[in-house]
């Protein structure tokens, strides 16, 4: 058996969420994850042996945390930072690969389960949306917000720009975003005073 190496589980994580997010997890086969971030498939079940549903688990929790890391750092400059950096990040994926990916996060929270139980991979989703409006909806009450007001905002924004980053792509303008940017922005800043 190989040994554990962090950086090619991680590697093969990230090689996961990025095919995610160009073809959704029904399209996508385990294999197809192996071979997109240059892996072995022995490797690939090594690391994941429970298959395709631990491995697209894994790679919605490391999107999670990459975009969260953004948050926290640019929302300790206020809510209208953080939106900014939310906003960037998304537009970067969009534009950067010629409107071929967007989220892998709501990539997989749109698939139809395959049975009546939810799979990891949908709840941790559903745990990624609320640690992302969680940390908005933190960071809006931190400057004025009530805490009920903070809350539905961090839920709009979340899912305004999870939509229009689907819009971009299919309509491969980034005009959805920019629109919803500057909405979400003047928002932000009548409930802050800003």
């Amino acid at each position: 058996m190989p040994k554990t190496n962090p950086q090619a589980r991680e590697r093969i994580v990230a090689g996961a969420a990025d095919m995610i997010s160009r073809r959704g997890l029904s399209a996508t086969s385990i294999r197809e994850m192996a071979k997109h971030a240059k892996a072995p498939l022995g490797s690939t079940y090594h690391y994941f042996p429970e298959g395709k549903q631990q491995l697209a688990t894994e790679a919605v929790r490391y999107t999670g945390e990459w975009v969260a890391r953004s948050l926290r750092k640019e929302l300790e400059k206020g809510p209208a930072a953080g939106l900014q950096a939310f906003l960037a990040l998304w537009r970067k994926i969009v534009v950067d690969t010629d409107f071929r990916a967007g989220c892998p996060v709501l990539a997989v929270a749109i698939e139809e389960p395959p049975t009546d139980e939810i799979p990891p991979a949908l709840a941790a989703a559903a745990d990624v949306f609320d640690q992302w409006e969680s940390l908005l909806a933190d960071s809006l009450r931190a400057h004025g917000a009530e805490a009920e007001q903070a809350a539905q905002i961090a839920t709009l924004i979340v899912s305004s720009v999870e939509g229009t980053v689907a819009m971009c792509r299919a309509k491969r303008t980034i005009e959805p975003l920019d629109r919803v940017a500057d909405q979400l922005q003047g928002l932000i800043n009548h409930v802050t005073g800003t």
